[in-house]
């Protein structure tokens, strides 16, 4: 059973048509890349994943479970984490407060920060107590990654985790999403712009272009000018 199935979605915005019969599976223990220059729906796509927005036409599945009316809170209770593109930690929380705030949908004995996390991100158990505003630009990323994580999702999703970030903290993350892979559990969705960092961990890729998939398939079986053709201006 998939993690998460989209299948035949079309969003709008008043009149005008973002998605266009969309469909897009993310596999337990499989990265899915989605890529697409700006504007092509991407962030279209996640929040009516997330469910900030509700399609017209078709449905999103977690587990097999229909979640397509949820609100975006139901869906982050059911194990859908989002780590969005700039971050959006909160800058004036410590640390240690910001992974906290992933308690939120948990029951009360789960409530505990997984040893994990610091294992994966080491400089942040050297900063619980630093305001989140004070962190620079890679470590706010990491530490949005590590509030998703505190959530125990089912599927996370990873919007443009590499945007503006310092190549040592982009190859730290390329390592935790190997390591979430291979660890089984969850399903991950990692939308990119950066081609040779998303070729690299996908295991399956689909392309955006005009609120379209215009490339679908296994990452090792499609050809790197096709994909990059659909990326460049």
């Amino acid at each position: 059973m998939s993690a998460l199935a989209v299948s035949n979605v079309d969003v709008f915005y008043g009149a005008a048509q973002a998605l266009r019969g969309v469909s897009l599976t993310v596999e337990t223990g499989k990265v899915c890349c989605l890529l697409g220059r700006n504007g092509v729906g991407k962030t279209t796509l996640l929040r009516t994943i997330i469910g900030q927005l509700t399609p017209r036409r078709g449905e999103v599945r977690l587990e097999g479970a229909d979640i397509t009316e949820l609100k975006s809170f139901e869906r982050a209770k059911r194990g859908i984490a989002y780590v969005p593109q700039g971050r959006e930690i909160f800058p004036l929380l410590t640390v240690k407060e910001n992974l906290e705030t992933g308690f939120a949908h948990l029951p009360r004995g789960e409530r505990k920060l997984p040893a994990e996390i610091f294992e994966l991100f080491p400089v942040l158990s050297t900063m619980l107590g630093r305001r989140g505003g004070d962190l620079s630009g890679g470590q706010q990323q990491q530490l949005a990654i590590a509030r998703a994580l505190v959530t125990r999702p089912k599927v996370i999703v990873l919007d443009e985790p590499t945007e503006g970030i310092q190549p040592s903290i982009i190859k730290d993350i390329g390592r935790t999403i190997r390591y979430l892979r291979e660890r089984g559990q969850m399903g991950i969705l990692l939308v990119e712009q950066y081609f040779d960092f998303a070729h690299e961990l996908a295991d399956t890729i689909q392309v955006m272009n005009r609120g379209e998939i215009v490339v679908s398939g296994v990452a090792g079986e499609l050809e790197a000018d096709m994909i990059k053709r659909h990326l460049t201006v």
